[in-house]
């Protein structure tokens, strides 16, 4: 078991690099391997360090599938990639039929999310439903002191407990994806990969190690939605979701009609086939029930009041009344200043300093501290009230 950072330590024991008190060789680690060059990079660097590597990769949806689409991960090609790189470093690997699991857990969400008219961000509920619970906790079946992976974050050795920060490349930074990470998961996971500068260096070492994967090119979009196509997705796990309706007004004057609200997002202009109009316009709320594609001006979409559910806090200062901090509301988005004021039952409302456009319900609001890297923690963004900028 990891040292506890608060303890007393003997002078004459040295922790290694993954903060264990032991040798290398006596230290187990499982690394969760993609396929891609990231995860095999940290695959190839421990095991080079002396460490126990064991490779487990996920299958998570099928085969026949995956091999027709370019840029995916976690099936097919990618499996074999993994496969290859445990072989050239000399350490066993694994692969999971998580197939099951994958879909009850994450696609069905994703599917149902965007029927009720939100924007899901399923790559969060991977890392928190498959990657971080049901593959964790195969690490520590297989004996595991902890589990690596190749995300772009920082663990941070805190005065008490480990901190989750961004990482240092912030090009790369994946602290979004990762804000549901428990603290006891936290402690268990280790990340070598967050203080690299470049995505550069990983190609490098990726090289040096004589890697298959050093050049492959990295996965986009959602792993199981070829080419970005969600709708798409969305009509064959649910027939029949993409009834037509009508484009509206915020006063609910009939514009035009839609082919399916599954084909719009918050803050979209192009594609609404409503020309003609003197001034642009944006689609401001979906609603499903009403099969309606609400549309307005784009300073309809400024909010500064953001409601966000299940919330999860990392670290173990007391968050009580008004925090200052700073939020991320989209992946692509840097954070920006609010204040978070938590409403109990995991539930809190972000005020935005200055007000943001296109949130989003079904998108994460990530909480990072005022003047540090550090990831407080975050929540689901819900259907929200607004408030004049």
């Amino acid at each position: 078991m990891p040292l506890d950072q608060t303890s007393a330590r003997a002078p004459d024991i040295a922790l290694n690099s993954l903060g264990f008190a032991k040798a290398p060789a006596d230290t187990r680690v499982v690394v969760a391997m993609s396929g891609g060059v990231d995860s095999s990079v940290v695959a190839a660097m421990l095991k080079d360090e002396g460490y126990d590597v064991i490779g487990v990769t996920l299958q998570l949806y099928d085969h026949g599938a995956a091999l027709a689409k370019k840029g995916a991960c976690c099936a097919g090609q990618d499996i074999h990639d993994a496969r290859r790189v445990a072989e050239r470093m000399g350490f066993p690997h694994y692969v999971l039929d998580y197939e099951n699991k994958f879909r009850e857990s994450v696609i069905d969400e994703f599917a149902d999310a965007y029927l009720a008219g939100a924007t899901p961000v399923p790559c969060i509920r991977c890392n928190e439903r498959v990657k971080f619970r049901d593959l964790l906790q195969t690490a520590r079946e297989l004996d595991a002191d902890c589990m690596a992976t190749g995300h772009y974050i920082r663990r941070v050795d805190g005065s008490s407990r480990a901190e989750l920060h961004m990482a240092a490349d912030s090009a790369r930074d994946q602290s979004y994806f990762l804000f549901s990470t428990t603290q006891e998961q936290l402690d268990f996971l280790r990340f070598p990969l967050g203080h690299l500068e470049s995505k550069g260096d990983t190609r490098a070492l990726a090289a040096r190690y004589g890697l298959s994967v050093a050049d492959k090119p990295d996965s986009q979009d959602i792993c199981f939605v070829p080419n970005g196509d969600y709708a798409s997705v969305i009509e064959k796990l649910r027939p029949g979701s993409a009834d037509a309706g009508d484009i509206v007004d915020m006063d609910g004057q009939v514009l035009g009609r839609h082919r399916g609200v599954i084909h719009y997002t918050i803050g979209q202009r192009r594609g609404l086939g409503i020309g003609g109009l003197s001034d642009p316009l944006y689609v401001v709320r979906l609603d499903p029930d009403a099969r309606q594609v609400v549309v307005g001006p784009k300073s309809a979409l400024a909010t500064r009041i953001v409601p966000v559910t299940e919330v999860n806090w990392l670290g173990d200062a007391a968050f009580e009344g008004e925090i200052h901090a700073q939020v991320r509301i989209r992946s692509t988005r840097p954070p920006r200043p609010a204040i978070i004021r938590p409403t109990g039952d995991g539930r809190a409302e972000v005020e935005l300093l200055s007000p943001e456009e296109g949130v989003s319900p079904g998108q994460a609001c990530v909480f990072y501290a005022a003047d540090d890297t550090r990831v407080l923690g975050g929540g689901w963004i819900t259907l929200r009230r607004r408030k004049a900028a």
